[in-house]
């Protein structure tokens, strides 16, 4: 562990150097990779820093009883001796959880797809709750929430939604969310008091930059057409939405939400690139024989991540085996400890690993 972070502060040492030389101060791309970089070593620095001082202290201390004669100097020894040690103890369980490999998307926005998926209207209600959970919890987090589709069923319901949340970190907030949610209630139009079980899925994708994923002209077909809400009912009169097919890959995005064409191709685009970039970080986990913690299955009761009892009033995750109770709360988007006991869990994990 010491010769890891060895390494990590010489990094640390050459990439400061770095900063301070003229010549990359006219190049503001590479100038701020090096900072983002360097910013990145920063707290595990400071934890090395914080362990040698501990180790210096426990062997200060260790000499001294071994040397001191006074009765007051060692009792004082004793107790900075047993204070290093508890401290040195606590230093390296958050040194370990420093040196887990990051996760190169946690930092990026995200762009969140749900649907509805077996229990028709039921699935569709829920569809629309759980995502203003999301969205609450997002702004409560103080990121910007935009939805980029949204395809609406009825009472309320939602057949499909994509929103985009923005702000540095939301896909470490937000990526265990992926896969397929069950909810087990008595529907409002349930008159036996029966209790019924629907599910939907949810893809939770990290943005791709266009740096991320390079999409050529001729890989992509553009269809534009007229935007219909429900019912089919024209909402405007001019051929603004726009659907665009990925050739290679066969994926086909549409949105209609904006009454620009150029707004909706770029909605599009984004919603594209994001798609293409989790479908190939997939195809490099399962090359590499990594098991995601969450994954989208296609939607059927049985291949599920979590169920939300509402009769038990009971959130149960079924990856980490764990329930939480107050569902009404989570509900309105008081999600924070479910997504905690969900990251120790996967750091517990990783350090196993």
């Amino acid at each position: 562990m010491l010769d890891k972070l060895l390494k990590i502060e010489k990094e640390f040492e050459d990439l400061t150097g770095k900063l301070s030389d003229p010549v990359l101060t006219n190049n503001p791309k590479e100038y701020a990779r090096i900072a983002k970089k360097r910013s990145n070593l920063e707290t595990t620095v400071g934890l090395l820093n914080e362990y040698k001082s501990c180790l210096k202290t426990i062997e200060d201390s260790e000499e001294m009883l071994k040397n001191e004669k006074d009765a007051e100097m060692i009792e004082l020894a004793k107790t900075e001796l047993n204070e290093a040690k508890g401290k040195k103890e606590k230093l390296e369980e958050d040194i370990k959880l420093a040196l887990i490999p990051k996760d190169p998307n946690d930092e990026k926005n995200v762009i969140v797809e749900m649907r509805a998926a077996a229990g028709g209207e039921e699935a569709s209600l829920f569809g629309a709750e759980l995502s203003r959970s999301y969205m609450n919890y997002a702004k409560d987090q103080g990121f910007a929430v935009e939805i980029l589709g949204k395809s609406e069923a009825g009472a309320g319901g939602i057949k499909e939604i994509i929103f985009k949340i923005d702000g540095h970190g939301a896909y470490s907030k937000f990526k265990y969310e992926s896969g397929t949610h069950r909810v087990q209630r008595v529907p409002v139009t349930e008159s036996q008091g029966r209790v019924h079980t629907s599910t939907i899925t949810v893809a939770v994708l990290p943005e791709a930059e266009e740096v991320d994923v390079k999409i050529a002209d001729n890989e992509i077909k553009v269809d534009v057409f007229r935007a219909s809400g429900p019912g089919g009912q024209s909402v405007n009169t001019t051929d603004s939405a726009v659907r665009i097919t990925h050739l290679p890959t066969g994926l086909t995005v549409s949105c209609q939400d904006e009454k620009s064409q150029l707004k909706n191709k770029n909605k599009a685009m984004a919603i594209l690139r994001s798609r293409l970039l989790a479908m190939e970080e997939e195809k490099v986990a399962k090359e590499r024989g990594d098991e995601r913690l969450a994954q989208i299955g296609s939607g059927m009761r049985a291949e599920k991540i979590r169920t939300y009892n509402f009769p038990q009033d009971r959130v149960t995750d079924h990856r980490i085996h764990q329930n939480w109770s107050n569902l009404p709360s989570i509900m309105e988007g008081n999600i924070q400890s479910i997504i905690d006991d969900l990251t120790v869990a996967d750091n517990a994990r990783k350090l196993a690993e």
